[in-house]
């Protein structure tokens, strides 16, 4: 029940495509849902028919299912950094959905409004119930700005701000109501007739009208994704030749796979007409300021890398740098260059070539300051690449164990506008604090690091990475029972239940042995978690056995 911008369908490869389908279809065979309204040919509209036959509290219940399913898959890809550049882009856009209206009083609280990656080549996003949108590394290694990758993710907000996906389920069981009545026709035409080819020729007939319909449908919402989705990026200040330059792409892109032929069988609009329609949007659309490349450059190739972090894939991305170290960038390439520099630069951290990555770095370094010192004002957007290349810095010098080199690089990064927390400085703090602790520091640093990421989770309390963190962090502090606490939040955030259960009931223990580190406030959190993520395994248990299994 994914809505997709790319041509081709999600791919099947990974556990949780499998599981997101079953989901849907468990759902739907579930009886959770109401029984279908009376049949009608237009677009539902939304509060009506769509509110009767999957309420917001039902698609986020299953946006809530998928989601476990694919927190627990490695595909799912949680690269703090990445992620900290798509939430960049992904709150500009929710924000401007809420001040347009897109966003209501129905979803604004209860809907998710959550962006995910997906260490997947293919160029794709998808849109999933309750409010969670998936975005491939492949798309973005393949954009060449923010205002392309914003694009995309307007285009899927838009299809979860108008619900396409419960509007998808409930013309399609209102399509499956039209294909058993061609298969009654057919019965009673053989039974009339006396021939199986008639009888045959009216179910081939309902079920073409059936599959057209819903193709019909799935391409009326795809121009509407279009519209809206253009609104919302040019009211989040990205440039609106964004969306026409994405689809430009997609169109150069599916030339080498696809033959245009057909668009009527397409669930999206054909490539030419959607950029037809982007472009002639682009007189109305107010202007935006340039957005920048360098921070989108170092997001590509940071992406570009983790797609594949196989020893194979990640030589190649780490022979960008062979005889090109020392050498100036041609005229006009720099971002290319910087691109190159910091992909290799990843890939030999990943390989733990410690030279090679060093000689990256400065290079990159070197790259970006030059590009910085360019005549005219600077894009806040390249300002931030400066503080996303200190953190592939820091990143390499903790992988080798040099603590104070990668304190110092985040120490020399420029601080962020409105001192506003980062996820992925806050996660790589926790770890420098850490080890600075455990070769005899005091804990102070990282007592403040510990209230830092206690805060972050309890505003995002399905942080799985961030809560793993806070326990390793509790775990040096002494801290037994909140180390295990935040364990358990962390497998439950994952979606693994009997994991969590099996932690608290280690936290119950520890408790029940008392000793001077007893925190009977911390003691009481866990045996009242404990009762809830039980009765919550028990519903789930009982769901399944009701569904037969």
């Amino acid at each position: 029940m994914a809505s997709s911008l790319a041509f081709t369908p999600l791919p099947t490869r990974g556990g949780w495509r499998r599981a997101l389908a079953g989901a849907c279809a468990a759902l739907l065979l579930s009886g959770s849902l109401p029984p279908p309204a009376r049949a009608q040919n237009n677009l539902p509209a939304l509060g009506d028919s769509v509110s009767e036959d999957f309420g917001v509290g039902t698609e986020r219940r299953l946006g809530d299912q998928i989601m476990r399913e694919i927190r627990r898959d490695p595909d799912y890809a949680d690269d703090p950094l990445l992620q900290d550049y798509l939430e960049s882009l992904w709150q500009p856009l929710v924000a401007a959905a809420r001040s347009r209206g897109e966003i209501d009083g129905d979803t604004t609280g209860r809907f998710a409004w959550e962006v995910f990656l997906v260490r997947d080549r293919s160029v794709n996003a998808f849109a999933l119930p309750g409010g969670f949108v998936g975005v491939h590394l492949g798309l973005i290694a393949m954009t060449a700005s923010s205002d392309e990758l914003a694009s995309v993710l307007a285009h899927e907000l838009s299809h979860v701000t108008q619900r396409h996906i419960a509007r998808s389920i409930t013309n399609s069981r209102r399509q499956s109501l039209l294909s058993a009545a061609a298969m009654i026709l057919g019965v009673i035409a053989a039974g009339r007739s006396g021939s199986a080819d008639a009888a045959n020729a009216v179910i081939a007939g309902g079920q073409a009208a059936a599959i057209q319909g819903q193709l019909n449908f799935s391409r009326d919402m795809e121009r509407e994704a279009d519209r809206i989705g253009f609104g919302l990026l040019t009211g989040a200040g990205f440039s609106p030749a964004g969306m026409a330059a994405m689809f430009e792409k997609l169109d150069q892109a599916s030339r080498l796979n696809d033959s245009g032929s057909y668009p009527y069988l397409r669930s999206h609009p054909l490539t030419t007409e959607r950029i037809g329609e982007a472009r002639s949007r682009l007189g109305a659309a107010p202007k935006a300021a340039p957005a920048g490349r360098l921070e989108h450059t170092l997001a590509q190739a940071r992406a570009r890398v983790l797609m594949d972090t196989r020893v194979a894939a990640l030589r190649r991305w780490q022979s960008l740098d062979e005889g090109g170290v020392l050498r100036a960038p041609v005229p006009g390439q720099e971002a290319e260059a910087l691109a190159a520099s910091a992909s290799s630069a990843l890939a030999s951290t990943l390989l733990k070539d410690w030279d090679r990555a060093d000689a990256s770095l400065a290079r990159a370094t070197g790259l970006l300051r030059a590009a910085l010192r360019r005549p005219g004002p600077v894009p806040a957007a390249d300002l931030r690449a400066e503080r996303a290349l200190a953190q592939l810095q820091a990143q390499s010098q903790l992988e080798r164990g040099n603590v104070a080199a990668a304190a110092a690089a985040l120490a020399a990064a420029p601080a962020p506008a409105g001192g506003a927390p980062e996820r992925a400085v806050m996660l790589l703090q926790a770890r420098i604090s850490s080890a600075q602790v455990a070769a005899g520091a005091d804990g102070s640093a990282l007592r403040r690091q510990a209230e830092a990421l206690q805060t972050w989770v309890a505003n995002h309390p399905t942080d799985a990475v961030v809560w793993t963190a806070l326990g390793q962090v509790w775990a040096r502090l002494e801290q037994p029972l909140r180390a295990v606490r935040a364990e358990a939040e962390g497998r439950y955030a994952m979606g693994d239940l009997t994991g969590a259960v099996d932690r608290l009931r280690a936290g119950q223990r520890l408790a029940r042995g008392g000793g001077p580190q007893l925190d009977f406030i911390e003691a009481s959190v866990i045996d009242a978690r404990l009762r809830e993520i039980e009765a919550e395994r028990r519903r789930e248990f009982a769901e399944r056995e009701g569904r037969g299994g």
